[in-house]
């Protein structure tokens, strides 16, 4: 009997970790699980609230927040399902939506990871998935993401309806990505150069690079509320985001990771090295 493992990484963010959580526990997903919550050093009471839990639930609590990617890999590594769920904290899990997930995925023989379509708490379609990034696809993905945040009929029409659409894609959203233990660990999980961001770009091509490929499929549909933890510390979750733009660049475009450096130097955005 196949058996999901879910992680769910968390750091400040209390009231989107217990939401999450109590969506998992108010219709549980019918494959057999467990779920393991990794704290990256919270200070807002998170371990407190949600230790104790009735469930397959278990907490690590970390010393040092050591990033996003590495509190995955402690999580993949301390569980056994022969599927693993990645799950973001400001999720909220409908009934029914995680087995419609798997069920996709074991379905397709030739798919080693899955993704589902996320929106927010509006309904409103997030685009969750793309093509491996690039200078020219990171531009046109956040051309395009910004015309869909201020809501502009056409472009918003387009990701509506591109995520209803199943597919094979080059990544998926971390915020909720099913993998096969398998194939996560012949890549070797998640590169922990990535404090957080692109991880799941990456973990997705380290995947692809081995064989597996990469669903996108609308059959689950996830609420996916936005990041809390990013909100209580936006200057250094923005320098998070461009270590791990140029750590990305420089691992899969290195020939574009001077010119990104030098671009974010006459910005003032280049972050100082750890």
């Amino acid at each position: 009997m196949t058996t999901l493992s879910i992680v769910i990484v968390s750091y400040n963010a209390r009231a989107d970790l217990e939401r999450c959580l109590r969506s998992l526990a108010d219709a549980p997903p019918a494959i057999p699980h467990d779920i393991v919550v990794v704290d990256n050093a919270s200070s807002d009471g998170s371990v407190e609230a949600v230790s104790g839990r009735r469930g397959p639930l278990t907490v690590i609590r970390q010393s040092v927040n050591r990033g996003f990617a590495a509190a995955n890999n402690v999580g993949i590594r301390a569980t056994g399902g022969e599927l693993v769920l990645l799950l973001n904290n400001d999720t909220v899990a409908p009934p029914g939506a995680i087995d419609r997930l798997v069920g996709r995925l074991l379905a397709e023989r030739a798919a080693a990871a899955a993704g589902p379509r996320l929106v927010d708490a509006d309904g409103i379609a997030e685009l969750s998935f793309g093509r491996m990034l690039s200078p020219l696809t990171e531009l046109r993905r956040k051309i395009v993401t910004a015309l869909h945040d201020r809501r502009v009929g056409p472009v918003s029409r387009w990701v509506d309806r591109a995520t209803r659409q199943e597919r094979f894609v080059d990544w998926v959203s971390g915020a909720c990505l099913l993998v096969r233990r398998t194939a996560a660990e012949e890549a070797g999980l998640l590169d922990e150069r990535f404090f957080l961001y692109t991880e799941d770009v990456d973990f997705c091509a380290a995947i692809r690079a081995r064989g597996g490929r990469i669903l996108f499929t609308p059959a689950a549909e996830i609420v996916h509320l936005g990041g809390r933890s990013r909100l209580s510390a936006p200057d250094r979750m923005s320098a998070a985001y461009r270590r791990s733009q140029i750590a990305f660049y420089e691992k899969h475009h290195p020939a574009w990771a001077p010119v990104l450096r030098a671009y974010l130097r006459l910005k003032g955005q280049l972050p100082v090295s750890r």
